[in-house]
């Protein structure tokens, strides 16, 4: 693998990072990707796949995840207080 650096306005940057996260891609791939259909080298170029559900992933990323839905009163900032504290007895 070979390292690019490119200057790309920082609005841009900010975009593109954006959508990697919201769509679980690797941006680095994404890029590739980009590259290889715009240079017309597309028949080894590996779909980008979209996942948005469960049933996208793998089973055993499904056996491991605890909840379809996100608890909206849940305060991660105050349970990881608490493990601290009984961690080191802060």
């Amino acid at each position: 693998m070979a390292k690019l650096v490119l200057d790309i306005e920082p609005s841009v940057i900010n975009e593109i990072k954006k959508f990697a996260d919201e769509h679980k891609l690797d941006l680095s791939k994404l890029t590739e990707n980009y590259f290889k259909r715009v240079t017309k080298k597309t028949e080894n170029v590996e779909p980008v796949t979209i996942r948005k559900k469960l049933e996208d992933y793998p089973e055993w990323i499904q056996q491991i995840v605890l909840s379809k839905e996100p608890t909206p009163d849940f305060d991660h900032k105050a349970e990881y207080g608490k493990h601290l504290e009984e961690k080191y007895g802060l």
